[in-house]
């Protein structure tokens, strides 16, 4: 398997069709990592595979992404589906 790293920072929510729950996360390879999300490889995930994108955000650096995931990680559940509306 060929792996692809960006120099691109990607944060995603992806949603757990199992078990109805959201998840946030940031990366620099989301295929890669939405695998690994479920392969049921990533310890906090695994027990609510599988998983679909429901949202991808790019950003330019690192620090950027990880400051947009813990502003969406704070945000509660409707607040968390307006943004997705608004930015789908």
């Amino acid at each position: 398997m060929y792996v692809y790293w960006s120099n691109l920072y990607f944060v995603y929510i992806i949603y757990s069709t199992s078990h109805h729950k959201y998840y946030i996360g940031q990366t620099n390879n989301f295929e890669l990592r939405l695998a690994r999300h479920n392969a049921g490889t990533e310890k906090y995930t695994s027990a609510y595979k599988p998983w679909e994108k429901v949202l991808v955000i790019e950003k330019s650096t690192r620090s950027e992404a990880v400051v947009l995931e813990s502003k969406l990680k704070n945000l509660n559940r409707e607040r968390l589906l307006q943004f997705i509306e608004k930015y789908k």
